[in-house]
């Protein structure tokens, strides 16, 4: 999963940042409005973190904006502000939350938990398919009851296939949504992590969940 980080507040920004990728996030960040309109307008996020005060452009002119050109990216907003008022105008601007400083970053985490969620699913810390297990909460991922232990890479992109189970996913858009824009990496990355996590997940197995499917990319599923 990948999340845009607007914060002015150079140091919050980096320890939201670090804790983020610790959870095994890809992780952009930036200091100003008129930046993260620039990052919102050259890759695709599964969720914004947004500080109302920030120069250039504040983050509900930067709001604003994405929602007026159809962007419905789900957008947590950060302010020191607490007024109901505040409240209610970051809602109405197009906000999914909001979140008020200082704030405990388990809370933080929680809610950009809930922000991931796709519509209609149930709050869920475990993700199921057939025997495979992934929790969300402890990182533990099992499969047939055997634990499974997978690097911070591997964990974030059985995450991302799980939470869209079924679904053929094109190599672009699994790379888009698990690296940042810091990553240099070589163009068959995805093939070289799909290989990994087919070793520790299907390996042994007599139902293979991992497929894929020619010409347009990877898919988890249980083959009928």
């Amino acid at each position: 999963m990948r999340i845009l980080i607007a914060e002015d507040e150079k140091d919050l920004n980096r320890i939201i940042s670090s804790r983020l990728s610790q959870e095994h996030y890809s992780v952009d960040s930036c200091f100003d409005g008129e930046e993260a309109l620039e990052y919102l307008e050259s890759a695709g996020y599964d969720a914004v973190v947004l500080d109302i005060m920030m120069p250039k452009a504040d983050g509900l002119k930067v709001l604003k904006k994405m929602r007026g050109r159809g962007d419905a990216t789900p957008v947590l907003l950060l302010t020191a502000r607490d007024s109901i008022e505040d409240r209610v105008t970051g809602l109405d601007a197009g906000a999914n939350d909001y979140l008020v400083k200082p704030f405990a970053f388990e809370e933080l985490l929680a809610r950009i938990r809930v922000l991931l969620r796709k519509p209609g699913d149930a709050p869920t810390a475990c993700y199921r398919l057939a025997d495979l297990e992934l929790h969300t909460d402890t990182h533990k991922v099992m499969r047939a009851g055997r634990e499974i232990r997978l690097s911070g890479k591997e964990f974030s992109l059985l995450r991302y296939m799980i939470q869209n189970q079924g679904i053929v996913l094109s190599r672009d858009r699994l790379e888009q949504h698990l690296w940042n824009f810091d990553y240099a990496g070589g163009s068959n990355v995805i093939d070289v992590y799909i290989r990994y996590l087919r070793r520790k997940i299907d390996e042994g197995c007599d139902v293979k969940l991992i497929h894929t499917v020619r010409g347009s990319g990877y898919v988890l599923k249980v083959q009928k």
